[in-house]
């Protein structure tokens, strides 16, 4: 067999590996398999030094990589307006197979990608040096982008007999590059044991104040669901999201929940993971082993 056939063998073997998590519910291995298969992908179809695949077959490879990136994303974002459905992906694992005679329409109106955007698990880390020379470099053209829109925090609920309500208030989150961070907010959600969501998604306006290696919110959370009435297993979920200049997209830098037993009145300090965000808490790595966390303060509120 040729070395590019062994190729496009290790491509299908992948590809079946991603959308086989998926449909076992596995979200995020398969996201995980996605990014890998799709930053393959990529450099094979920007690559300028390989003859292997012509001009159309690596124009094809790329649109492949966009369908996995965007399969990926509406894995991660339950609320995604361009939700890419499994079986739409599934279309796609006879063109990956017979790339090299594949000669028909790409089904979907697709483009490919630029080739940063799409990042392998853990390859995020070794961009931190690039990521604050893009926050150096898009501080001051900013203005060159529509301001984010205020947050979607919601108010609180109506009090109901012997029920609990929850306000959570995000003050502050430590990171060892706060003051690159550009248009930093918030996404809090509510999710089952398996990552479904209970409550409406809340967006925390941009944060008030950078200030060492922490950035500041204080900013008060209604959770949109009496206590009493949220599920064994379920958790709260605190997503850090910033925007790249350089990139044009808002990305998810990292991730903390609260569970169920930690609910208790007064201030709390949460751990932050690395992404993608596991909502079913299964895969967990820690983003640092420096002593940076999220801080919350709690009050419930009782009739």
């Amino acid at each position: 067999m040729s070395d590019v056939n062994k190729t496009i063998q290790k491509w299908h073997a992948s590809f079946k590996k991603g959308t086989d998590f998926d449909s076992w519910g596995q979200l995020v291995e398969a996201i995980d398999e996605y990014q890998i298969l799709a930053r393959q992908l990529q450099k094979e179809a920007q690559s300028t030094n390989s003859s292997d695949f012509t001009e159309e077959q690596k124009k094809t490879l790329g649109k492949i990589a966009t369908c996995l990136e965007m399969r990926g994303t509406s894995l991660q974002c339950t609320q995604s307006k361009e939700e890419f459905k499994l079986e739409d992906l599934k279309k796609l694992e006879s063109i990956i197979k017979n790339i090299l005679t594949f000669n028909k329409e790409f089904p979907f109106d697709v483009q490919p990608v630029p080739l940063r955007k799409i990042l392998a698990p853990g390859e995020e880390e070794n961009l931190e040096l690039e990521e604050e020379e893009d926050a150096a470099a898009g501080a001051g053209a900013t203005e060159a982008f529509p301001p984010r829109a205020p947050g979607t925090l919601l108010p609180r609920l109506p009090s109901e007999p012997r029920m609990t309500l929850l306000t959570i208030k995000i003050e502050k989150i430590g990171l060892k590059d706060a003051g690159q961070c550009i248009d930093p907010y918030m996404t809090i959600s509510v999710k089952d044991v398996n990552g479904v969501d209970l409550n409406p998604v809340q967006d925390t306006p941009v944060a008030t104040r950078k200030e060492d290696t922490y950035i500041h919110f204080s900013v008060d959370v209604e959770i949109q669901r009496h206590l009493e009435k949220l599920p064994k297993g379920a958790a709260i979920f605190f997503e850090f999201k910033h925007y790249k200049p350089k990139k044009r997209f808002t990305s998810t830098k990292c991730f903390a929940f609260m569970e169920m037993d930690e609910i208790k009145p007064g201030p709390i300090v949460i751990e932050l993971y690395r992404k993608p965000t596991d909502y079913r808490r299964k895969k967990l790595q820690l983003l640092t082993k420096k002593p940076l966390y999220l801080h919350l303060h709690q009050t419930r509120y009782k009739v």
